[in-house]
C-alpha cells in the first residue's frame, strides 16, 4: 500500500508539472521526504501530510482515503491479517472485557481510549488513530455490512473512560446501534462470576466461505487463530459467554439505567445532593419529614 501511495503521489506530481522540490515546498517538507514517499522507503506519511499532499496535488481526497491503508502496514502482521479478515467477514461476534470494541466507539470514546497508550507518541500520532478507528466503522453501514453480535462486561458500562459527557454519549451510541436489525448488544453482569475468557477481548469471525478464525486481545497481546480445532474451542467459549449474559432487551435496560443513573448530565444533582436539597426543605418549611418516616414530630428540625 505504501508503493501504491507513492506511484499516486508521483503521478499526480507529475500530471501537476511539479518537481519533487516544488511539493515539498508547498507542504513543508524537504525534497528528499517527497521522494522517500515516492519509493515507498523511509518512514510513512503522517496523516496530516497526507493531507498537506491531497491540498497541494488537488487530489479530491484520494491519498487520505489511501492513507489507513499505508498506516495498517505498520501493525506486526497477525494484526494486519486479523483486519483483513474483519473486512471480509459476514458475521462478526465479539466479547470485550474492558472498553467498548472499537467498530461501536464514538469518536470522543475512542480519542480517550487510545490516549491511554503509554507508548504514544505524542497529538499527531493520536489523530492518526482515532481517525483509522472511525474509518473502519464504515462497514457498518455498508452494503455488504455484517451481522454483528457484541457482549459487554458490565465493567465496560461502570468504567468511566473519558468524563461522564463522553460516557453518556457512548452509552448513548449503544443503545442507537442496537435497534438496528443487524447488531446485537448484550451485557455479562458481574454476578455471573468468573468465566473462560476473563481478562481480554475474544473475537470470531465468519467469512464468506464458511470458515472461521478466532481473535484474542490483552493489554500487550494479540492472537489469531486460524486451525479449526482451536477456532472451535473459542466458540464454545463465546457461546457460553452468550449463554450467561443477560438478553438483549434487558441488555439495553441494564445499559440504559447505568447511562441515567452513573453518567447523568452535570446539571442534574446526584442521588446523595437531591436529599440534602429535599431535607433543606424541609427544615425551611418547619420539620415536616421525608416520605417514609416513622413517625412526625412538630417544629423539630431536621438534622
Amino acid at each position: 500500500m505504501a508503493a501504491l501511495f507513492g506511484a499516486r503521489v508521483r503521478r499526480l506530481r507529475t500530471t501537476a508539472g511539479l518537481t519533487q522540490a516544488e511539493l515539498g515546498d508547498r507542504t513543508h517538507v524537504v525534497s528528499t521526504r517527497i521522494t522517500q514517499i515516492e519509493r515507498a522507503s523511509g518512514a510513512k506519511p503522517t496523516l496530516a501530510l497526507a493531507r498537506a499532499l491531497d491540498a497541494a496535488l488537488g487530489a479530491d481526497d484520494l491519498l487520505v482515503e489511501l492513507w489507513p491503508y499505508v498506516y495498517r502496514e505498520a501493525f506486526p502482521d497477525w494484526s494486519r491479517k486479523f483486519m483483513a479478515y474483519s473486512e471480509r467477514a459476514v458475521a462478526i461476534r465479539e466479547y470485550a472485557a474492558h472498553v467498548v470494541p472499537g467498530l461501536l466507539q464514538t469518536e470522543p470514546y475512542a480519542r480517550a481510549v487510545l490516549s491511554l497508550d503509554v507508548l504514544l507518541d505524542g497529538e499527531e500520532q493520536l489523530a492518526e488513530r482515532v481517525t483509522a478507528r472511525m474509518g473502519r466503522q464504515g462497514r457498518l453501514s455498508s452494503a455488504d455490512r455484517p451481522e454483528l453480535c457484541v457482549i459487554l462486561d458490565e465493567a465496560v458500562l461502570r468504567r468511566p473512560i473519558g468524563n461522564h459527557g463522553v460516557m453518556r454519549q457512548q452509552l448513548a451510541r449503544l443503545l442507537g446501534v442496537a435497534a438496528e436489525r443487524h447488531i446485537t448488544v448484550q451485557v455479562l453482569p458481574f454476578d455471573q462470576g468468573g468465566h473462560e475468557a476473563m481478562g481480554g477481548s475474544l473475537t470470531i469471525l465468519t467469512l464468506p466461505d464458511g470458515s472461521e478464525v478466532a481473535y484474542t486481545e490483552g493489554s500487550d497481546y494479540g492472537q489469531l487463530i486460524e486451525e479449526p480445532a482451536h477456532v472451535n474451542r473459542y466458540k464454545v467459549i463465546y457461546d457460553r459467554l452468550r449463554a450467561a449474559a443477560v438478553p438483549p432487551l434487558m441488555s439495553l435496560d441494564m445499559i440504559r439505567s447505568t447511562m441515567e443513573g452513573n453518567y447523568r448530565g452535570a446539571n442534574l444533582p446526584s442521588r446523595t445532593e437531591r436529599r440534602r436539597l429535599a431535607q433543606e426543605q424541609l427544615q425551611q418549611s418547619g420539620g415536616r419529614q421525608l416520605r417514609g418516616s416513622r413517625r412526625r414530630i412538630p417544629g423539630r428540625r431536621l438534622a
